[in-house]
């Protein structure tokens, strides 16, 4: 992860980031929506929305997601964040409308047993 001068007082090469992770989300320990799954996708509502008054780690997610969607697990491992503040952070990031989220489609059934089977003996005799 590249730092900026700016963001060098909470971040040490090799300890990693010095704040920790419960001051990052105010104290809270889980997003109040429970959509955000670690593949679900993230990209910036605005490309141009002014990230300057906002704290270190929303603006750096929004910069991640300015040209294009990633998921919630890239956005923590780019981050080095655990993925329970990133999603407490999109979580504040949604409900101010400054990102767009687009969850892993549910397929309507489950897939036939019988077919994974199938596969699964194909695999074997190769």
């Amino acid at each position: 992860m590249t730092v900026d001068a700016d963001e060098a007082w909470f971040f040490d090469k090799d300890a990693g980031h010095l704040v920790r992770p419960y001051a990052i989300t105010n104290g809270r320990t889980g997003p109040v929506r429970d959509g955000f799954a670690l593949i679900t996708l993230v990209v910036t509502a605005d490309p141009r929305t002014d990230t300057s008054r906002l704290t270190p780690e929303p603006a750096a997610i929004l910069d991640l997601c300015r040209e294009r969607p990633l998921a919630v697990a890239e956005i923590a491992a780019t981050m080095d964040l655990p993925v329970s503040v990133v999603k407490v952070l999109l979580d504040d990031l949604a409900e101010a409308r400054m990102i767009l989220t687009r969850a892993p489609v549910q397929l309507a059934e489950a897939p036939d047993i019988a077919l994974i089977r199938a596969v699964i003996e194909g695999v074997r005799r190769l």
